[in-house]
């Protein structure tokens, strides 16, 4: 197997920004969903609720070389903004899904450009100062493992062989009702960190881990897919898939499931191009 792609996401639930390399930290690759979006009362605000987020760019020196701040955030009909990272100023309490973290907010200019491009009063930009403090679901994880505002896992990692052998159960799962044919989904739905070119349907499925590089990662558990993956990335609508089609063929009790998750035991970098062997 081999790297096909990395994404980052230095915004949670931003446009993907795919890169040629990226440094992995125990927490994950460096700049990726470490800056968040919450409303008034600190709660998470993704894509799920508030699809106008897949419309904003996010990027750092990593993802452009031409950014100089900690964060440049770019959406239509708007000014480019650049963000300073928030070295300042008291930590104020998040949360995201059932746990609540520490987080400092940006400028309030940031919060109010963030508004702007998502039709919304109420939110405000915050920043992970120390990923090191978001504990991992100790069943899935050891004593230590941590990430900065990933859904659960610091890395995601998806196959071009799972993606081909969905988009077949979607075709064959349409006709057998009667329906037209649809397209194939694009990988993008998914937002894995990492695509790799494994031709094997699921082989991630086994897998105890991976070396990429040197970089050694622990397949923590399958990814538990929900309604972000239904929505379209360009016209933002909603459908049913692949949602219908994996609850046909990838469902864990209540949960569907597409790629998996890893969590990082050495650090290192990586890059597209790389051979990956897993154990």
């Amino acid at each position: 197997m081999k790297i096909l792609a990395i994404n980052l996401h230095p915004l949670k639930s931003s446009a993907i920004r795919p890169v040629e390399a990226a440094q992995v930290q125990l927490r994950g690759l460096v700049d990726d969903r470490s800056w968040m979006v919450v409303d008034g009362d600190g709660a998470a605000v993704t894509a799920r609720e508030v699809h106008a987020l897949f419309r904003i760019t996010s990027d750092t020196a990593r993802t452009d070389p031409q950014v100089t701040s900690a964060l440049r955030l770019r959406a239509p009909g708007l000014p480019p903004l650049e963000v300073d990272e928030p070295v300042d100023g008291d930590r104020v309490e998040v949360q995201l899904f059932s746990q609540r973290l520490g987080a400092l907010p940006a400028a309030a200019e940031a919060h109010e450009w963030v508004g702007r491009a998502i039709g919304r009063e109420d939110v405000r930009l915050v920043w992970c100062p120390d990923p090191s403090a978001r504990r991992l679901d100790p069943a899935h994880a050891r004593a230590g493992d941590h990430t900065a505002f990933a859904d659960g896992y610091p890395v995601t990692v998806a196959t071009t062989g799972s993606l081909r052998q969905l988009n077949e159960w979607m075709v064959s799962d349409a006709l057998e009702r009667g329906d037209e044919a649809p397209d194939p989904l694009p990988m993008q739905r998914f937002r894995p960190n990492l695509v790799l070119d494994c031709d094997e349907p699921f082989a991630e499925d086994r897998w105890a881990g991976l070396t990429i590089g040197g970089v050694r990662m622990r397949n923590a558990k399958p990814n538990e897919r929900c309604v972000m993956t239904t929505i379209d990335l360009s016209s933002l609508d909603t459908g049913k898939e692949p949602i219908r089609t994996l609850a046909r063929y990838r469902r864990s009790g209540s949960k569907t499931l597409f790629a998996t998750n890893l969590i990082p035991d050495s650090t290192g970098e990586i890059r597209v191009g790389d051979e990956v062997l897993a154990h």
